[in-house]
């Protein structure tokens, strides 16, 4: 049997993108003990018109769908995360490991 490919809107693969950062930090996320998924426990607050994910600054609006639950869904429905909408999102290993194809899309910060 060959493995459907998944695909996504480009708000669903900002926010993967996003959230895969955010898998990055242990100020922002920790590892789900028993399992290759990691659990996103923090989501940073836009300021102005941008949100600091790591490293990067990201424009409040590539950043919506930190609180868009249709988002948090599709990406569950796809097998990419566990949404627990809005207090947790988890990757999974496939969400870890999606190409989203943003890498070097994101600015990095000047503060």
């Amino acid at each position: 049997m060959i493995n459907k490919r998944i695909k996504l809107n480009a708000l669903q693969s900002r926010t993967l993108a996003l959230f895969q950062e955010l898998a990055k930090s242990s100020e922002t996320s920790t590892k789900i003990d028993g399992t290759d998924d990691i659990a996103i426990m923090y989501m940073p607050e836009p300021h102005g018109n941008h949100v600091h994910i790591g490293n990067f600054v990201v424009s409040a609006k590539d950043a919506s769908g930190f609180n868009n639950e249709k988002v948090w869904k599709a990406l569950e429905r796809k097998g990419l995360a566990q949404s627990e909408f809005p207090f947790r999102f988890i990757l999974t290993k496939a969400g870890i490991d999606f190409k989203t194809g943003l890498k070097g899309a994101f600015d990095i910060s000047d503060h």
